[in-house]
């Protein structure tokens, strides 16, 4: 199935990879979609993912972030207290509607409590109370939690309130929520087993966690779910079978019934419907870049170690591959130097970006070669 990949000079060097793979088609009812494999990075689906939409009570996912890393450099620990506002118990807590896990006002609330909190319950109280402690109000660590998801790479997540209640301007969208879970599995082990934690008791007030899937025996052990008025039920899920874990975000379903079966329909369906194939050995080579002034006219390029990919399985769809890069590539070109990536798609999805190197040197050329590429370069350049 391995194969040398082609290169075409320009910024984008387009490949012809193709294989004929059986792809099991599929589609859900919630508007936004996108699921994703937890160790390889693989987009498996993916449905209006960019659409900024209000995060409701996913955005609880970004302040327990916060505290999370405010753990592990250890500026917090789990015994630290923090004081319960009149504020963060008429906003959040018994007297507003909302989640809650019955805050007592004017009490002290461990962190590993107000985590809990956060997590099992979605307890608004426990996020109010969590940011008035951290910066002192919600407006200050809601502009820490935006920072924060630039800081991670999610450029388009912003957050006015440590909740996730309505607010002007507050927005993520699904793909960023499911790179946060992603996140947040990765980063901070120690502390994710909350996510699963069936239920949690505060002011002798016991409450199962709001997570529908964790009673569905499918492997789920996380995150959060959220509704929002106009926009409809929204879940953040993570789920692992067999030595593999999916991250999964939807948002825009009709029913919190329906918010249940779409999201364990398309988790089992992430695990039935593709299969880990290799593509390259490690070594192998995987395509060739332009050089310009080099003593050779292409650099060969090479994966880091072997190269395999999560390709679909059922039906017909055609998976392709090409090498991007921004080229040509300057001599001397030692082995080893980042060049570009190998990007693999599923139809017009992109599934996964592979960084490619340089598997060999490549020195400068003598004057006449360079000349000879400085001329082509004028002539052709222009056209990319």
């Amino acid at each position: 199935m391995s194969r040398l990949l082609g290169a075409v000079a320009g910024f984008l060097a387009l490949v012809a990879l193709t294989f004929p793979v059986r792809a099991q088609l599929y589609d859900t009812k919630a508007a936004y979609a996108f699921l994703i494999d937890a160790g390889s990075g693989t987009v498996l689906f993916s449905k209006d993912a960019d659409k900024p939409i209000p995060p409701a009570s996913l955005a609880k996912l970004m302040t327990a972030e916060l505290v999370f890393d405010a753990l592990k450099k250890g500026r917090l620990t789990l015994a630290d207290e923090f004081p319960v506002s009149e504020h963060a118990w008429r906003t959040g807590g018994a007297p507003s509607g909302t989640a809650t896990m019955f805050a007592a006002v004017n009490s002290s609330v461990p962190l590993e409590a107000l985590i809990q909190g956060i997590i099992v319950h979605q307890a608004n109280d426990a996020c109010i109370i969590v940011a008035e402690g951290l910066a002192g109000s919600e407006g200050s660590f809601a502009a820490r939690m935006t920072e924060r998801a630039r800081a991670l790479g999610l450029e388009k997540s912003t957050f006015v309130n440590p909740t996730g209640l309505p607010a002007e301007g507050q927005q993520t969208t699904v793909r960023e929520v499911a790179l946060l879970s992603r996140h947040l599995w990765q980063e901070y082990p120690e502390y994710y087993h909350y996510y699963a934690q069936p239920d949690f008791e505060w002011n002798r007030i016991r409450q199962r966690n709001r997570n529908p899937l964790l009673r569905l025996n499918i492997g789920a052990d996380g995150l959060a779910t959220g509704f929002t008025e106009g926009v409809g039920y929204a879940i953040a899920a993570s789920a692992e079978r067999q030595g593999r874990r999916l991250f999964l975000a939807l948002g825009g379903i009709p029913s919190e019934e329906e918010r249940a079966e779409e999201a364990r329909k398309m988790l089992e369906w992430g695990f039935d419907a593709f299969e880990e194939r290799e593509l390259f050995a490690a070594g192998e080579l995987v395509g060739a870049a332009y050089v310009y002034g080099g003593e050779k006219r292409t650099v060969a390029l090479r994966a880091e170690g072997a190269l395999s990919a999560l390709l679909p399985v059922g039906s017909s769809e055609q998976v392709s591959a090409r090498v991007v890069y921004e080229g040509p590539v300057p001599a001397p070109v030692e082995e080893g130097t980042p060049i570009g990536s190998l990007e693999i798609r599923i139809g017009d999805m992109v599934s996964r970006q592979v960084p490619l190197y340089a598997a060999e040197t490549v020195n400068r050329g003598t004057l006449s070669q360079r000349a000879l590429d400085a001329v082509q370069e004028l002539l052709v350049g222009w056209m990319r």
